[in-house]
């Protein structure tokens, strides 16, 4: 060993939402933790994701709110401002991208933070080679246990003329201090609509091209209907089943050619087409994981090898924060040695913050017919079952919900809203605790609110 290698309890790979609050909750118990992080501590989500990327969708929502004045209420002349945003989010979203805090409250804890890109090199063994101007690696050993928390990257497309454009992932999206004047965005997945929209409400002429046969393909396929008939009234472009086939970039434009030779123009491309893992870079293959899959194989107890524990995007599961904390939950205790309760993925949730928000837990109709059960539907529109009294305001949305026959149970629910998000709770609390539709039938769903289409859609399930 050189001066600089160490000797720890446990390594976390990745300082990501869950990495950094297993190595908190460890340290905090007198363990020895080193974390390893090559750029921020806090990962995507406080900086480049769900927390600056909300604060634009809530400016773009104050703004479309001020355009709904006019008629219900008064009159408005809405002005848009990207000025306020990028500096929220500069200011008080990400301190100018500067995880001193985070790295602060760690090292507060006794954690030792170690910069740089950390590989697997043998049984309880880690190296580190600097991200830094540091040169000289770094060998951590942990005496109980390693944590992989490495997360994923934007997945770039092998598009004809794309690489080396100066093309957007949702970093330079939430960073950007300027609203492009144009934008084609690549995805229609959660990304691509939440971004497409908020720019469109700012001012720019967006266009968003999806090649599968419709926005949100992950989800209920009347979600991404929905989408595409408001982008249409929001004069977003919204192109399904079209694949760019090549990408020019000039004179401060990009051109966007698509199956059949159709040509789409923007200031800015955003690519939204999915994220990627690295399982090579991590060295999982020290540990006789197959190094060419996409996700790291996990028992119910987050353990992909002996003393080896794996979390987040990087576990397959599901690419949310949410996810990363509640896996980081079930590690912590095993790793202490304490009776926790196995992970369990029938009902995870999952929001799309577009406007209308898109809310989902467990299985699309489709999944479920593909598992082979006997299924039953419901869908229920909101405005019919709030009776239209602020379908002007922008209320369009349904509830979808998914039953198991067999057992009389949901195996899924879709809540598309204003507040689809919000409304999704009670459904995910149904979902996840199997409870019976007929008790569902029988409770008191308050009017007018929006959830009450959940009753609504439970009397239409057949």
């Amino acid at each position: 060993m050189t001066e600089r290698d160490r000797d720890v309890d446990v390594v976390v790979i990745g300082m990501g939402p869950g990495g950094e609050w297993a190595a908190n909750t460890l340290a905090e118990t007198g363990l020895v933790v080193a974390g390893v992080e090559a750029r921020l501590v806090g990962g995507e989500c406080p900086y480049w994701g769900c927390v600056p990327s909300k604060m634009m969708v809530r400016a773009a929502d104050l703004l479309m709110e001020g355009h709904r004045v006019n008629g219900m209420s008064g009159t408005a002349r809405v002005v848009p401002d990207w000025a306020p945003v990028a500096r929220r989010i500069r200011d008080d979203a990400t301190d100018d991208w500067n995880d001193k805090a985070a790295v602060d409250r760690f090292t507060g804890k006794g954690g030792i933070l170690v910069r740089g890109h950390g590989r697997i090199s043998g049984p309880g063994e880690v190296t580190v080679t600097p991200s830094g101007p540091d040169s000289q690696k770094q060998v951590l050993r942990a005496r109980r246990g390693i944590v992989i928390n490495t997360g994923t990257a934007p997945a770039v497309p092998p598009i004809p003329g794309l690489a080396g454009t100066p093309f957007w992932t949702n970093r330079e999206a939430i960073e950007t201090e300027r609203v492009p004047a144009s934008m084609v965005v690549l995805g229609g997945g959660s990304v691509g609509v939440e971004l497409g929209q908020v720019f469109a409400r700012f001012g720019s002429r967006v266009t968003v091209i999806e090649g599968t046969g419709r926005l949100l393909p992950l989800e209920e396929p009347e979600a991404g209907d929905l989408l595409a008939e408001v982008f249409g009234r929001e004069g977003i472009g919204v192109h399904v089943g079209k694949h760019a086939t090549g990408v020019g970039h000039n004179g401060g434009r990009f051109t966007v050619t698509v199956d059949g030779g159709e040509e789409l123009t923007g200031e800015a491309l955003l690519v939204a087409t999915g994220r990627r893992t690295d399982l090579a870079g991590i060295g999982v293959g020290a540990l006789g994981i197959d190094e060419t899959l996409r996700a790291i194989p996990v028992d119910d107890h987050l353990r992909a090898a002996p003393a080896v524990w794996a979390l987040g995007d990087i576990t397959g599961k599901g690419a949310f924060t949410h996810m990363s904390m509640y896996q980081a939950g079930i590690v912590v205790a095993d790793i202490l040695g304490e009776a926790g309760f196995p992970a369990q993925y029938h009902a995870v949730p999952r929001v799309t913050f577009t406007d209308p928000e898109v809310g989902a837990v467990g299985l699309t109709e489709a999944q479920a017919r593909e598992q082979g059960l006997s299924v039953r539907v419901g869908t229920y529109p909101v405005p019919k079952s709030t009776r239209g009294w602020i379908h002007k305001a922008g209320n369009d949305g349904f509830i979808k919900l998914v039953e198991d026959a067999g057992t009389g149970v949901l195996v899924g629910a879709t809540s598309a809203g204003p507040v689809g998000g919000e409304v999704l709770g009670a459904l995910v609390v149904a979902v996840h605790a199997r409870v019976p539709v007929q008790c569902m039938r029988q409770m008191i769903y308050a009017y007018p609110t929006f959830h009450r289409a959940i009753e609504d859609a439970l009397a239409a399930l057949k």
